[in-house]
C-alpha cells in the first residue's frame, strides 16, 4: 500500500496506541461523524430568508443560467470538492464496501478543510461495476469544483478515473495514485540534488505495480527520467518486454528490455529504488548491490520495505524516505492534495494535468531547500533542519505550504491553458492564502513531538472533573507519557463511568491524597518548609490530605512526578499561592506568566501576563530575559519590545520611565537576544511604523512583548481571543524549580492537554 495521509496506526513502532473503543468514542461522540454544514450567511430575520431562498435566491438562479461560469460566484461550486469511493480498497484492509469507507472518506474531507480550507464532502457509491460507477459520478459535475476518488481498488481505479477525465470539466484526481507520486517525486528531485545525480541517466527500480507505483513511473516520466532507465516489478518480477505472465495494459506500458527477471538482479547497480509493495521486499543484499550514495524510497505502510534502522548498519550513505511519521523524510499525501486541490479551484481549473503536478512536487522540493523560518524550527523543538539527507521532504505542518503549493499549482495551470481564471498578483494571492492556516498547530506540534520522544509523570490536580479525565486520557493516549489522577478514586471511577471514560488503560494511574502511602513524606517535607512560615503541623497535615494543588505539587517537588497541571477549578492566582508554597523558584530566574498569542500568520510571546501586578525597572528586565528564554527554548530569535504607551520619550510618564531604566539594566547585563523600549505596541509589531525611528535595535519586528503592568497585559491578551482576531495559549507559567502549568479556570479537555504536553515539555529543563 502506498504512504499516504491515512494509513492506519494500527502495529506501527513508537507511535501512540489508540484503542478499539476510543476511536469508536471519538467518531460518535457529541454529533455522529466529523463533518457538518454552516451557513456563511445571516438566517437571523425574514430578510436574511427571503435573500437566501424564495424570492431572492431567483436572482443568482437566472444569471447562472444566463452564464454558467457564474456559479463560482454565487455559489460554493468554487470551494467544494467531493471526495468518492467504492469501498473496493480502503486502507490497507481491502474491499469492505461503500458504507465502510464513510469513516476514511469524511476524515480526507477533514484535512481538506484543516489544511487549505477547501469545502467537501464525501460520497460513498455503492457499486463495484465500473460503468456504473462512471454513470454515477460523471453528473455529479454541476456540484462541485473536483472530483477527489480515494480508496478504489486497480485496475478499475485507471479506468474510472481515464473516463471521468473525458466526461468532466473539472479536475477528477485518484490521491492513491497521483498523491503519492507528488510527494515521491518532490523527494526524488531533491535526492538526486544531494547524490549530483542527473535526471535523465538515473537508473530507478519500482518494486509494486498497483496503482500508486504506475502513478510514481509517469510521473518522474513527464519530468524527464528516461524510460529505458526505469525497470517495474511485481510479485513475479521484473515486468519485462515479452512477460505475459500476471500483465495489463499499465503494465505493458512500462515494460522495457531487461536481461532481468527478479528484483534482486534489477537492483544491482540502481541508484534509485522505490518500494510500494509490502514490509520486508527489500533485503541486505539488495541495498548493498545498489550504487554508491543510493536512494531508497521505502514507502509500504504501516512497515516499510526496510527500515532506517536496517540500512544504516548496511551502508552510512544512503538517502531515505518512507511513510512513516516517526522516520525523517515522510513521503505524506497531505502534503499535496489539499493545496494542489486549493490551486486548481482558485483559477477555476478543468483538470490537474502533468504540469500541475510536476509544479506541486518542484514547488515542495523547493521548500525544503529553503532556510527553514522560526515556525517550522519550533516543529523540530528548536533544532533548525536543513537540506540534507534528512531533510529532503517537508513536514505536514511547515504552514508555507499553504502559499507555496497552490500558487505554483495555479501558475502551471493557466500557463498550461488547464485554467479558466488567471490571477494576475501571484504575490497577493500567496498572501491571502497565508492567512487561511490554522494559526496554532505550528507551536504546539514540535512540543507534542518532543513530549513523545521523553514522555513523563505527570499529575492531573483535579481529576474528578470530568474534562481533567478526558484530558488525562488524551494525553496517555497520544504517548505523551503516564497521567496520575489525584483525587478520591471511588468518586473519580464513578464520574468516569457516567461519562463512559475507560480508565483502565496503561498509563493511568489513580491517586487517592488521604491513602497514599507517600503522604508522611510528603507532610514531613512541606512542614519543614513551612514550618517558619506561621503553619503547625497539623496545618500542614490538613494541606496535604485536603488540597490537591499542595499534594500534587509535593510530588513533583519530590521527584514522585516530572510536572503537574491544575487551575480548572480556582483561579491562576490561588493555584499558582499553593504551589509556591510547595516548589521554589528556579535559582537565578524569575517567575512570571507568559503567553503566546497567534494571529495573522505571526506567533507572539507576551510578558507578564500572570505574575507581576506593578513590576520594578529591574522586574522587567528580568522577564525579559525570562521571556526570551521560553521564546528560545520553543524554536524561535527573540526580538524584545519593552512596551509602554510612549515611544522613545514621548509622551513622558513615570511609567514609561520604569521601561526606560529596564533597558538601561539589560545593557549592563549583556544579554544575548535582540531588545529595545520604550515603545508603542504599533511600533512593535508594525515595520513601517518601527522605520520612523531608524536607531531602534531590533533587526525586525518583535515577537516577545513585555508589558510595563499586568492588567495590559492580561487586557490585551483576552481581548485579542475573545474578539477572535487570534489563538491564545497560556499564560505558560515558568521560573519555577519544577515543571508546572496553570490552565484556566474552566479550561476545555483540548486545553488541558496542551497545557499538560508543555508541563511535560518543561520537566527536567
Amino acid at each position: 500500500m502506498p504512504a499516504n495521509d491515512k494509513t492506519p496506526e494500527k502495529n506501527t513502532r513508537n507511535r501512540a496506541s489508540v484503542t478499539e473503543q476510543e476511536a469508536l468514542d471519538f467518531h460518535s461522540q457529541g454529533r455522529p461523524g466529523k463533518l457538518e454544514i454552516t451557513p456563511t450567511k445571516p438566517m437571523a430575520t425574514q430578510r436574511d430568508l427571503s435573500l437566501a431562498y424564495s424570492p431572492g435566491v431567483a436572482v443568482p438562479v437566472l444569471a447562472i443560467a444566463a452564464d454558467p461560469s457564474k456559479a463560482y460566484d454565487y455559489t460554493t461550486r468554487g470551494n467544494m470538492v467531493a471526495v468518492i469511493s467504492n469501498g473496493t480498497a480502503i486502507l490497507g484492509l481491502g474491499n469492505l464496501g461503500a458504507l465502510a469507507s464513510k469513516p476514511v472518506m469524511e476524515g480526507k474531507s477533514v484535512l481538506f478543510k484543516r489544511f487549505a480550507d477547501v469545502d467537501s464532502i464525501d460520497l460513498e457509491v455503492d457499486t463495484e461495476n465500473v460503468d456504473e460507477f462512471i454513470n454515477c459520478v460523471r453528473y455529479l459535475g454541476p456540484s462541485f469544483g473536483g472530483i477527489n476518488l480515494e480508496d478504489i481498488k486497480a485496475p478499475e481505479c485507471f479506468i474510472i478515473e481515464s473516463r471521468l477525465r473525458e466526461l468532466m470539466d473539472i479536475p477528477v484526481f485518484h490521491d492513491d495514485q497521483h498523491g503519492t507520486a507528488i510527494i515521491a517525486a518532490a523527494g526524488l528531485i531533491n535526492a538526486l540534488e544531494l547524490t549530483g545525480r542527473d535526471l535523465k541517466t538515473t537508473k530507478l527500480v519500482c518494486n509494486g505495480a498497483g496503482a500508486a507505483a504506475i502513478a510514481c513511473i509517469e510521473l518522474i516520466k513527464a519530468m524527464g527520467f528516461n524510460p529505458a532507465n526505469i525497470i517495474l516489478c511485481d510479485t513475479k518480477g521484473v515486468i519485462y518486454q515479452g512477460r505475459t505472465e500476471g500483465m495489463n495494459q499499465w503494465k505493458s506500458a512500462h515494460a522495457v528490455k531487461s536481461d532481468s527477471r527478479a528484483l534482486e538482479e534489477a537492483m544491482k547497480g540502481a541508484d534509485v529504488v522505490f518500494g510500494l509493495s509490502q514490509k520486508g521486499a527489500f533485503t541486505e543484499a539488495m541495498i548493498r548491490s545498489m550504487a554508491d550514495k543510493p536512494i531508497i524510497f521505502a514507502m509500504a505502510n504501516p512497515d516499510p520495505e526496510i527500515t532506517p534502522e536496517e540500512v544504516a548498519r548496511i551502508r552510512d550513505d544512503a538517502i531515505m524516505a518512507t511513510g512513516r511519521s516517526d522516520y525523517p523524510n515522510q513521503v505524506n499525501n497531505v502534503l499535496g492534495f489539499p493545496y494542489i486541490f486549493r490551486g486548481a479551484l482558485d483559477v477555476r481549473a478543468r483538470q490537474i494535468n502533468d504540469a500541475m503536478k510536476i509544479a506541486a512536487a518542484q514547488a515542495l522540493a523547493d521548500l525544503a531547500r529553503e532556510d527553514v523560518p522560526d515556525d517550522v524550527a519550533a516543529a523540530y523543538q528548536g533544532n533548525r533542519p536543513r537540506f540534507g539527507p534528512q531533510y529532503i521532504i517537508p513536514v505536514p505542518f511547515d504552514p508555507r505550504l499553504i502559499s507555496a503549493i497552490p500558487v505554483a499549482v495555479a501558475r502551471a495551470a493557466m500557463e498550461s491553458g488547464a485554467a479558466r481564471r488567471d490571477i494576475t498578483d501571484l504575490d497577493a494571492y500567496g498572501r491571502e492564502l497565508s492567512a487561511r492556516r490554522d494559526p496554532i498547530a505550528a507551536t504546539t506540534q514540535g512540543i507534542y513531538d518532543r513530549v513523545r520522544r521523553f514522555p513523563k509523570r505527570v499529575v492531573f490536580a483535579e481529576a474528578e472533573e470530568e474534562q481533567v479525565m478526558r484530558a488525562a486520557i488524551s494525553f496517555c493516549s497520544q504517548g505523551l507519557g503516564t497521567a496520575i489522577l489525584l483525587g478520591r478514586d471511588d468518586v473519580i471511577r464513578e464520574t468516569a463511568e457516567k461519562a463512559g471514560i475507560d480508565l483502565e488503560r496503561p498509563g493511568i494511574e489513580i491517586i487517592n491524597a488521604r491513602i497514599s502511602k507517600r503522604v508522611d513524606t510528603y507532610i514531613d517535607f512541606l512542614y519543614a518548609r513551612l514550618q517558619r512560615q506561621g503553619l503547625l503541623l497539623r496545618d500542614v497535615q490538613r494541606l496535604i490530605h485536603h488540597d490537591r494543588n499542595h499534594f500534587a505539587a509535593t510530588m513533583v517537588a519530590v521527584g514522585d512526578a516530572d510536572a503537574m497541571v491544575t487551575g480548572t477549578t480556582r483561579n491562576y492566582a490561588t493555584a499558582l499561592s499553593d504551589v509556591r508554597r510547595c516548589i521554589d523558584d528556579k535559582p537565578g530566574h524569575r517567575v512570571i506568566g507568559v503567553s503566546i498569542v497567534v494571529a495573522r500568520g505571526r506567533t507572539i510571546f507576551v510578558a507578564d501576563t500572570a505574575v507581576h501586578d506593578m513590576p520594578t525597572a529591574e522586574q522587567i528586565a528580568d522577564i525579559a530575559v525570562e521571556a526570551a528564554r521560553v521564546a528560545k527554548r520553543m524554536g524561535y530569535e527573540p526580538r524584545v519590545a519593552l512596551l509602554a504607551y510612549s515611544t522613545f520619550g514621548q509622551p513622558i510618564g513615570e511609567r514609561s520611565e520604569r521601561v526606560r531604566e529596564a533597558v538601561k539594566i539589560l545593557d549592563g547585563r549583556r544579554v544575548d537576544f535582540e531588545y529595545d523600549g520604550e515603545m508603542g505596541a504599533d511600533v512593535a509589531l508594525n515595520a513601517s511604523r518601527m522605520e520612523q525611528y531608524p536607531f531602534c535595535r531590533l533587526s525586525g519586528t518583535a515577537n516577545v512583548l513585555v508589558m510595563p503592568a499586568i492588567h495590559s497585559a492580561s487586557i490585551a491578551t483576552r481581548m485579542l481571543q475573545e474578539i477572535g482576531a487570534s489563538t491564545l495559549i497560556g499564560p505558560l507559567l515558568v521560573g519555577l524549580d519544577k515543571s508546572v502549568q496553570i490552565t484556566q479556570m474552566g479550561a476545555k479537555d483540548s486545553e488541558i492537554v496542551n497545557m499538560a504536553a508543555i508541563a511535560a515539555y518543561n520537566a527536567g529543563s
